[in-house]
């Protein structure tokens, strides 16, 4: 699962981090949600069979362009990566519209007696990243809203993410975006590039939780909690 995510680079440091022109991005993000219009990374075709990766605005919440209502995306904010190939809603999107969601950290909710934590997971590096995603363009019928929205795909945790959470999201690294964007790829070869990040470069902390209410969009979602052991990085053990 993946409900949550942070992207908090401006406009003009996510373009030039990411070599892709033609990204809106509104300033930094502390906590986006579901149902919001955020910055994505789509193939954009060019003359000749060409083509190109390209800036792009999804609202998160993939609607299918076969659904009849498109509070339908309110449910598929994620897609499984073992059966998304499959899937009736997700399937024309894993075939023909992949896309790339730009962040540099998303949450997970640890489960303990006391209740569910929320942890901020990012690049050690602080580093933007990409997830894998899938999207689609819906319009109803008459003069109904034109929507273009997207899932996030995830799959099992790394052994560093397991004692938070079971799944995690599909996180590509660099050497395999152009691929995930090429329409031309087959199936197949698209589904061996997604499976666990690394563990390595990784890095979690607990954080306040301020960040479960959407509400709250701003630096104190990532504040350690209130306590004494509050905010402690994974595994550390308190002093």
């Amino acid at each position: 699962m993946c409900g949550r995510y942070t992207l908090t680079l401006d406009q003009e440091a996510l373009q030039v981090a990411l070599g892709v022109e033609g990204l809106v991005h509104s300033g930094p993000r502390y906590n986006i949600a579901p149902s919001q219009d955020v910055p994505a990374v789509v193939h954009q075709e060019g003359g000749n069979g060409g083509g190109r990766a390209a800036g792009a605005t999804l609202r998160w919440g993939l609607v299918p362009f076969w659904a009849d209502d498109p509070s339908i995306g309110n449910r598929l904010i994620n897609a499984r990566c073992e059966t998304a190939h499959e899937k009736p809603s997700f399937r024309n999107a894993f075939r023909r519209r992949r896309c790339l969601i730009p962040a540099d950290g998303f949450y997970e909710w640890k489960k303990t007696t006391g209740g569910k934590r929320p942890f901020w997971i990012h690049l050690e590096s602080k580093e933007p990243f990409t997830f894998a995603g899938l999207w689609e363009r819906w319009s109803g019928s008459g003069d109904a809203e034109v929507l273009e929205t997207f899932t996030i795909l995830t799959t099992e945790a790394n052994e560093f993410l397991r004692p938070i959470h079971p799944r995690m999201p599909v996180i590509l690294g660099a050497d395999h975006r152009e691929q995930w964007l090429d329409p031309d790829m087959p199936v197949d070869e698209l589904r061996r590039l997604l499976g666990p990040f690394p563990a390595g470069p990784l890095a979690a902390r607990e954080v306040s939780t301020r960040v479960n209410s959407p509400t709250n969009d701003d630096p104190g979602c990532l504040e350690a909690p209130e306590g004494p052991e509050g905010g402690l990085p994974l595994f550390q053990e308190p002093d």
